[in-house]
């Protein structure tokens, strides 16, 4: 082997490794100055191709040249001639140059005539196929563009620890898909469902819910109906703990006669909600935790039904009205079913925060997505098992997304509440009536 070639091998072996070496240790910085340019291009040539491969291209009418047979001469071959006339050509949709992101590229597209942006979504598969990435979702920011998000590889592989809330009633949960971080803000989404089956990871999200949660000035009222198991361990944290359905009846009362009296409250000062009351006379919010919603309406015998039928009207106020007087739910279960009476169906409609976790039978899945983007509903039920934690989130945005919640041990979260034990408030003092004048 010659020296030249030796050394030619030599330096192709350095390049490797510096490449391998920049993707492994810092895969942004790759992707923005080496692939991304690479990618681009590749993208915008092959446009036309990808688009008429998957059904998204147009027939139009165009004029060009074309070769026409002519005479057939003595030797036996075809005179031809160029005739200008129009002929159908596939045409694609019009695509800017494609723009990074952190986890892939994002292209506008300019639709056809008669295209919508469910054409694309229902294609999102066949594209996601050809360009050889991990997802593609498409949305449409305005009448006539379609904006294409491309994810290369999946960012809910592994995500990074919780971090510190710093905002009140907004604790950042997780990672959406996107790469952005996923945040649930009871100000802005003020109730929410989170459906799971055991060992989906909907547990490991209220763990991650109560640790932002425990060192802002809130007070936390829980309901288990496992015995307690659940919310026990949390127990220093919260104002108040049901265990049993007789204490979920009597909570559930005090938390309307508390809704009453900041009713009054703002009547009085003339404020539409407490955030409009002045800080001195604000109360303290509070986020109602309820674990496995459907043991309050599931009923043993006719005994319950009275109860049952409290519960379920107690919850249905608490949804309609509890977010102008700072009272906000958080549900969760493993199964959320029409089976289980017309409260929970009411109730569902009053919350427009939606998990989806893994679950074990459709239903619980259209009750909870149902109503969303069917395509929400399909990548719900796609979720495998050994991802725990990942769910289909209905964002504030209007948008849904998959998303991975950080993984919160146990002892993190109980931790968390022993820390924080002393900015709990007393139930008593968050019960006591309120002084305000009703006219008679």
């Amino acid at each position: 082997m010659s020296d030249s070639l030796r050394l030619a091998l030599i330096v192709l072996a350095c390049v490797a490794v510096t490449l391998w070496a920049w993707r492994r240790f810092h895969r942004r910085s790759f992707w923005l100055i080496a692939a991304y340019p690479l990618t681009a291009l590749s993208v915008r040539a092959t446009w036309r191709k990808v688009a008429l491969g998957c059904g998204l291209t147009k027939k139009r009418a165009r004029w060009a040249f074309t070769l026409t047979p002519g005479a057939l001469v003595s030797t036996g071959t075809v005179k031809v001639r160029r005739r200008f006339r129009r002929v159908a050509v596939d045409t694609k949709p019009w695509m800017w140059l494609p723009m990074p992101t952190r986890h892939g590229w994002r292209a506008t597209l300019r639709l056809l005539e008669g295209q919508i942006p469910d054409d694309y979504a229902q294609a999102a598969e066949r594209l996601a196929h050809s360009w050889g990435v991990h997802a593609v979702r498409v949305s449409s920011p305005r009448p006539g563009r379609l904006v294409i998000n491309t994810t290369i590889r999946d960012p809910l592989v592994q995500v990074d620890h919780l971090p510190p809330s710093t905002e009140l009633l907004k604790v950042t949960v997780g990672r959406l898909e996107t790469g952005k971080p996923w945040v649930i803000d009871f100000r802005t989404v003020p109730h929410w469902i989170n459906a799971g089956a055991t060992q989906s990871g909907k547990s490991n999200l209220a763990n991650a819910l109560l640790v932002g949660l425990a060192p802002q000035p809130v007070a936390l009222v829980g309901f288990d109906l496992k015995g307690g198991v659940e919310f026990t361990p949390y127990a220093a944290r919260l104002s108040a703990l049901a265990t049993e359905r007789a204490e979920c009846t009597r909570l559930l009362a005090d938390l309307i006669g508390m809704m009453i009296d900041r009713m009054g409250l703002c009547r009085m000062t003339g404020a539409r909600n407490i955030w409009q009351l002045p800080p001195a006379v604000r109360p303290v919010p509070v986020v109602v935790l309820v674990d496995e919603l459907a043991e309050l309406y599931l009923m043993a015998d006719k005994s319950e039904k009275d109860d049952i039928a409290r519960t379920s009207t107690a919850l249905l106020r608490i949804g309609q009205l509890g977010r102008a007087f700072g009272i906000y739910l958080f549900c969760s279960g493993q199964r959320i079913g029409s089976d289980l009476g017309p409260g929970v169906t009411a109730l569902r409609a009053q919350c427009s925060g939606r998990i989806c976790h893994r679950v074990n039978d459709p239903e619980t899945a259209t009750m909870t997505l149902g109503d969303l983007d069917p395509a929400a509903l399909v990548s719900a039920r796609a979720i495998p098992a050994e991802t725990p934690g990942v769910a289909i989130v209905a964002s504030q945005d209007g948008q849904w997304y998959r998303a991975r919640s950080f993984y919160v041990a146990e002892n993190t979260a109980e931790h968390a509440a022993k820390t924080y034990a002393h900015l709990t408030p007393s139930w008593d003092d968050l019960t006591a009536a309120q002084p305000v004048d009703v006219p008679a």
